[in-house]
């Protein structure tokens, strides 16, 4: 048996001349959180949609649990799909909603209380059975959507951006019922989302798509960490990228760079570059440490240009004469800087990395 709950083989997807999915391969092991991410018009939906089956591949294969779907309706595939729309029927309560796709199969009378019970306890909404979507917060109501998908059982759960019509902190809650109840079930959740915070909070890994094309996959950190690409480095998180050329290769992936306008420094990046590749040395905000004294040595002179209080943290935006605009963050509990002080930029090596321009 297959290891993988879903494995997508040579998949491309054309809407006349444009090509949205582009020879995507990927595998998805079974009981993974695993969310797909990117920015609007990247491919992510139509990914989610042709393992659904509301989508045929141009070209490629589809396989859920080791068996070829690629040809199979939505309906015969062991795969359901939670969309943004909660799509419930108003004439119907929570449980005649749960129930409804077990009755549509004829399941036994006796099989459909118990799993209804099961899936309404799941998504926490006991005591609320007899209630009507219009009765039911856009939170509950997502989470009815929820039970209504997990009751199939299904060998994979499909989300398309089930949490973006929600407000900001009830998203947060969700998130967390989202990552419990994923631990509870064990079913594989294949998650799409342009909210890349939300993404990284809840998944196992994390696939970044950019033009129909697959950029990088893994772990969370190390997307957000060693990003392979230039594209990566910019669109997940918050990031400083300085213009920089190779001078030398050290070996194992370690590079010394020359940064423009501010010397030599030692850094890491993808093994395999050569001397005189220009590159991209991408420094996180919470990386950089401003300092008051412009004497320390190692550091580049810096003048603060406005700080901003966002609750746990301040951001700094900086501009240097030697790296141009600098954002840094610091703890909102710790002194800041005002605008227009003078300061020293310094960061630990050990925590930048060059991706090739």
């Amino acid at each position: 048996m297959s290891a993988s709950a879903i494995s997508l083989v040579g998949i491309s997807k054309r809407f006349g001349e444009l090509a949205a999915v582009r020879d995507l391969d990927l595998e998805v092991p079974k009981g993974e959180f695993f969310s797909i991410i990117g920015p609007s018009g990247c491919g992510k939906t139509t990914t989610l949609r042709m393992i659904a089956g509301f989508e045929d591949p141009t070209t490629g294969r589809i396989l859920v649990d080791g068996r070829d779907v690629t040809d199979l309706r939505p309906y015969h595939r062991p795969v359901n799909t939670v969309f943004q729309s909660y799509a419930l029927f108003p004439h119907l309560d929570v449980w005649e909603n749960v129930a409804f796709g077990l009755r549509e199969a004829r399941t036994p009378r006796s099989e459909i209380q118990a799993r209804v019970a099961e899936a309404i306890g799941l998504v926490r909404l006991d005591g609320r059975e007899q209630a009507r979507p219009s009765q039911l917060s856009g939170g509950q109501q997502q989470r009815v959507a929820l039970a209504r998908a997990l009751v199939n059982r299904p060998d994979v759960l499909l989300l398309d951006e089930p949490l973006g019509a929600l407000d900001l902190k009830l998203r947060a809650d969700l998130q967390t019922q989202l990552k419990d109840l994923h631990r509870a079930v064990g079913v594989t959740f294949c998650y799409v989302t342009h909210d890349q915070g939300e993404a990284f909070s809840m998944s196992d890994r994390v696939a970044v798509m950019n033009g129909g094309v697959l950029e990088q996959v893994g772990h969370p950190e190390e997307v957000y960490r060693r990003p392979r690409t230039a594209f990566v480095a910019d669109f997940v998180g918050a990031s400083n990228r300085l213009t920089a050329r190779i001078a030398r290769v050290e070996g194992d992936g370690r590079y010394t760079v020359t940064l423009d306008g501010a010397g030599e420094r030692p850094v890491s990046g993808p093994e395999g570059l050569t001397p005189g590749t220009e590159m991209i040395l991408v420094v996180r905000p919470e990386e950089l440490r401003l300092d008051a004294d412009r004497t320390v040595p190692g550091g580049l002179g810096a003048t603060v240009v406005d700080v901003a209080f966002l609750g746990a943290q301040r951001t700094v935006r900086l501009d240097s004469p030697q790296l141009g605009r600098l954002t840094a963050t610091a703890a909102a509990g710790s002194e800041a800087p005002r605008p227009g002080a003078e300061v020293a930029v310094h960061w630990d090596d050990r925590h930048s990395w060059a991706v090739p321009v």
